[in-house]
C-alpha cells in the first residue's frame, strides 16, 4: 500500500515538471519583456540600490540583508549536487540553459521584490508583513484569500530542510566518517541530525534579525572562498578550460542537452534531478524582501533582481567548471554530490574533498536559516503570529528526520509543495504586473 503511494506521488511529481516548466520560463519571459529587459539595463544601478539604507521605513530588515538572506537560501547544496545531476543528464549544454534561467529570473525576482514592497499586509499583531500570501490578498482582494491560504501550506511544507539535512549527513559521511572507518549507522545519522538541529536553533530562535546578520557574514565568505577554489582549479588546469566551454556551447542546442538544461533549470532542488536554483517565481523571494526596511518598491526590485545573476549565474558555473574539467562521468548516469567530491579530490589532491566540505556545510546552513524564516512566515498567516514560533519545533525535527530516514516519497511531496507555490506566485504576479509597469515609469523619472 505505502509503495503505491509512494508510486502515485512520485507520478504526480514528475508530471509536474512541464507545467512548473512553462510556468517558471514562460513567466520570466513575460517580465523580461513586460519590464523593457530592466535586468539586462539596470543591474549596474541595481548594485548601487543594495548599499541604500532606509532606517525610517517599516521593516525589519535592510535591503542588503534581505538579498544576502534570499541568497543563502538560494545558494545550496543544489548549487553543487543538482548541477552535477543536470550535467549528467543532459551534458555540458545544460550549463548553457542554466545561464539563460539566470536572466529570466532576475526578472521574474525584480517583480518578487517591487510587489513584496507594494502590497504588504499586517499581521494579527498589526505588523506589517510581505510574500506572497500578502501580494494576494492586498493586490488581488480579500476574495483571493483561498490562494493566499494555498500558498502558505505548501509555504509550510516546501521549506522543510529534509534535502539539506540529508545531503550534508552523506557529504560528512563521504569526506570526514567513512575515511576514519566509521561505519555508517542510523545511530550515527542521528546524533548528526541532532547536531545539525543544534546549530541551526542557535540563530532560527533570534527571528528575521539574526538570521539576516547571519546571513551578511556568511555569504561573502561562503561565495568568495569556492571563488578561490575554483579559481585554483582553473589556473591548474588552463589547457582543458577552452574545451569545456566548447563543449558548452556546442552542446547547447542538441536535444538531450536541451532537456538536461530543462532539468536544470526548473525542476526542483533535489539529488534525484537537477537543481532549481534560483527559486525565481517560487514566492520564497517575496517574505524575505518584504520584510526590507524600504517604502521604494522599484528599488527593492533593482536589489532583488541581483540575486539570479550569483547562485544561477555565478555559483553553478563555478560547480560546472569544476565538474566538467576534471570528473569522470557518463551522461545519463545520474551522479550528485559524490561525483562532485570526486572531482575536487583529483583537482587538489589530499586537501580537495576537506576544502569542498567547508563550502558544503556554508552552502547546507545557509539555507537552513533563511528556510526556516519563510516557513514562520507561512505558520503567521496562518495561524496567528503569536503561533508561529512553533513551527521553528517542526523545522528543527525535519532536520533530524531528513539526516536518518531515506529520502523517496518525501522529496516528491516537497518537490510538489514546491510546484504549487510557483503556480500561486506567478499567477498573482501577472495579473499585478501593470502596478509594476506603473511605478516603473514614475521611478525612472525621478
Amino acid at each position: 500500500m505505502f509503495e503505491t503511494i509512494g508510486n502515485a506521488i512520485h507520478t504526480f511529481s514528475s508530471w509536474l515538471n512541464l507545467p512548473l516548466f512553462i510556468t517558471l520560463i514562460g513567466g520570466g519571459l513575460f517580465f523580461m519583456f513586460y519590464s523593457g529587459f530592466i535586468p539586462l539595463r539596470f543591474y549596474g544601478r541595481g548594485l548601487k540600490a543594495v548599499g541604500v539604507k532606509e532606517e525610517g521605513a517599516a521593516g525589519q530588515i535592510s535591503s542588503f540583508q534581505a538579498l544576502s538572506s534570499a541568497i543563502a537560501a538560494t545558494v545550496g547544496l543544489g548549487n553543487i549536487s543538482g548541477v552535477a545531476v543536470a550535467i549528467t543528464i543532459g551534458g555540458p549544454g545544460t550549463i548553457f540553459w542554466m545561464w539563460v534561467s539566470a536572466c529570466l529570473g532576475m526578472a521574474t525576482k525584480f517583480f518578487e521584490g517591487t510587489l513584496a514592497i507594494m502590497f504588504k499586509g499586517r499581521d494579527s499583531r498589526g505588523e506589517l508583513q510581505g510574500g506572497t500570501m500578502y501580494m494576494i490578498t492586498e493586490g488581488l482582494g480579500n476574495k483571493w484569500k483561498p490562494l493566499a491560504v494555498l500558498f502558505s501550506i505548501f509555504g509550510m511544507v516546501g521549506t522543510f530542510c529534509l534535502m539539506q539535512s540529508n545531503q550534508l549527513t552523506e557529504a560528512l559521511q563521504t569526506v570526514i566518517f567513512r575515511p576514519a572507518g566509521i561505519e555508517n549507522t542510523p545511530w550515527l545519522r542521528l546524533v548528526v541530525g541532532l547536531c545539525i538541529a543544534g546549530i541551526v536553533s542557535l540563530v532560527v530562535v533570534g527571528g528575521i534579525n539574526r538570521i539576516g546578520k547571519v546571513a551578511t557574514l556568511i555569504v561573502p565568505f561562503m561565495v568568495g572562498f569556492y571563488f578561490l577554489l575554483v579559481f585554483y582549479i582553473i589556473l591548474t588546469n588552463l589547457s582543458v578550460v577552452p574545451d569545456v566551454f566548447r563543449s558548452i556551447f556546442q552542446e547547447a542546442f542538441n536535444l538531450k542537452a536541451g532537456l538536461g538544461g530543462l532539468a536544470g533549470s526548473a525542476i526542483v532542488i533535489g539529488a534525484r534531478r537537477a537543481a532549481f536554483v534560483n527559486e525565481a517565481g517560487v514566492g520564497t523571494a517575496t517574505m524575505m524582501h518584504g520584510a526590507s526596511k524600504n517604502s521604494e518598491p522599484v528599488r527593492e526590485g533593482l536589489v532583488a533582481m541581483i540575486a539570479p545573476s550569483i547562485d544561477s549565474g555565478l555559483v553553478c558555473t563555478l560547480t560546472a567548471l569544476a565538474v566538467l574539467i576534471n570528473a569522470q562521468y557518463t551522461v545519463s548516469n545520474v551522479q550528485g554530490m559524490q561525483m562532485v567530491i570526486e572531482s575536487f579530490e583529483r583537482s587538489i589532491p589530499g586537501w580537495g574533498g576537506y576544502l569542498l566540505m567547508i563550502v558544503v556545510l556554508a552552502f547546507s546552513f545557509s539555507t537552513m536559516f533563511s528556510y526556516s524564516y519563510y516557513g514562520t512566515k507561512c505558520t503567521n498567516f496562518l495561524f496567528g503570529a503569536h503561533r508561529a514560533h512553533y513551527y521553528n519545533y517542526l523545522f528543527l525535527g525535519t532536520l533530524v528526520m531528513g539526516a536518518v530516514i531515506p529520502l523517496t516519497a518525501v522529496v516528491d511531496i516537497i518537490d510538489i509543495a514546491y510546484a504549487f507555490m510557483a503556480f500561486c506566485t506567478v499567477f498573482t504576479m501577472i495579473r499585478l504586473s501593470p502596478n509594476v509597469k506603473a511605478a516603473i515609469k514614475v521611478y525612472f523619472k525621478k
